[in-house]
């Protein structure tokens, strides 16, 4: 038996893992206790995911706990032991605004449970693979001191080493002003390396910026494609922080990262493994842009309203760079650009059916020496 545990499992990237680790025979055991609607209220709960992941993928086994209840998660642990053979750790607390007002809930939950869960794994399973979903804001504001040039619709680098391709994982993480979300997400990254290079568990931190998908639970603190296209469709306020709304992102499909995660899981390289992974100048777009695009999509004008104050530690632009990754695992690719992301995000919330995605339409990679087997339940 090969066992998945998934932590954040009923969220955006935690229900995509769920659905592609079940469909490629591993037995999924999920953790989430939808904190997502204790940060952002209801409009923010997972619990709908829950419910269609329970209903849906054969053999799910869900656990409704927070990350930072050790002794549950040593339950848990203890009674799949070395069956465990990943862990994917995507729970967390996403939003720069909500850890200031709360710095001591988002350490705990960012740094001190990304701890316990590394704890577990040294104990229970040292040989499985132990994925992390990291953030680009581990590098602080040190983004905004590149020499960006003003343009129409959005601030651009020229004549660089990063104009091309984007930001690469040579980039400085430290002197520059992180945010406390970015410092929390910066101590649980560093922790992820060092359980690797000291312990020798095979981890990686992959440093995620804007992550999308039809599943996400968009608000206005996080989940800027999914709440922006919310905006337009409704016609709620959309407000504009900063940068003249010329600040620009790149955005990664959910599909495109579990994607990565299996490549890593299938093939996993050893010594803490960091990649930069985004969706690179495809799905890149300023925030003006991507009102534009909502527009076009809704056939409606987006209100929306303008606030000079950005938001402290915010990029002014981020374009990743994923040739490290792309040059370990060749079989990796995106699939997904701005304007296939937006229009699907656009059917989710029309309750269209929109194409769902078939694991094996890309990628048929099995793993061959890994035992499969039967679900096992336990009661908590």
């Amino acid at each position: 038996m090969s066992v998945a545990i998934i932590t954040g499992s009923a969220g955006l990237i935690g229900s995509e893992a769920v659905r592609w680790f079940a469909s490629k025979g591993l037995i999924v055991v999920g953790i989430d206790n939808n904190m997502r609607k204790a940060f952002f209220g209801e409009e923010a709960s997972t619990f709908g995911n829950r419910q269609l992941l329970e209903t849906t993928v054969d053999g799910y086994t869900h656990f409704d706990i927070d990350i930072r209840d050790l002794d549950s998660l040593h339950r848990i642990f203890a009674h799949y032991g070395t069956d465990i053979s990943v862990v994917i750790h995507t729970a967390a607390q996403p939003s720069h605004d909500w850890a200031a007002r709360d710095a001591f809930a988002d350490f705990s939950i960012n740094a001190n449970g990304t701890l316990s869960l590394l704890e577990m794994t040294r104990k229970f399973c040292p040989e499985a693979v132990f994925i992390f979903t990291s953030t680009n804001k581990v590098y602080g504001d040190t983004p905004n001191c590149l020499p960006l040039v003003e343009c129409p619709s959005r601030w651009e680098l020229k004549n660089h080493v990063y104009a091309e391709h984007g930001i690469d994982e040579t980039m400085s993480i430290d002197r520059s002003l992180h945010s406390i979300f970015g410092a929390s997400k910066t101590a649980a990254d560093i922790l992820v390396q060092e359980y690797g290079r000291y312990f020798g568990i095979n981890t990686v931190s992959f440093r995620c910026g804007c992550l999308t998908g039809p599943d996400q639970a968009g608000t206005q603190l996080h989940g800027f494609l999914s709440y922006l296209m919310k905006c337009a469709m409704s016609g709620e306020a959309y407000t504009v922080f900063g940068y003249k709304g010329k600040q620009v992102r790149d955005n990664l499909h959910a599909y495109d990262l579990v994607n990565a995660f299996w490549h890593f899981f299938v093939s996993p390289l050893h010594g803490g493994r960091v990649y930069n992974l985004g969706g690179g100048r495809s799905s890149s777009c300023s925030v003006l842009e991507a009102i534009s695009v909502c527009e076009e999509i809704t056939g409606r004008p987006l209100n929306w309203m303008y606030s000079e104050k950005n938001r402290i530690g915010d990029h002014k632009w981020w374009i990743t760079d994923c040739r490290r990754f792309e040059s370990d695992y060749p079989g990796w690719s995106l699939t997904y650009d701005l304007v296939s992301m937006l229009t699907e995000i656009y059917d989710a919330l029309n309750h269209k059916p929109y194409p769902l995605r078939k694991v094996e339409q890309l990628y048929d990679i099995r793993p061959t020496d890994k035992d499969y087997g039967s679900n096992m339940t336990m009661p908590l």
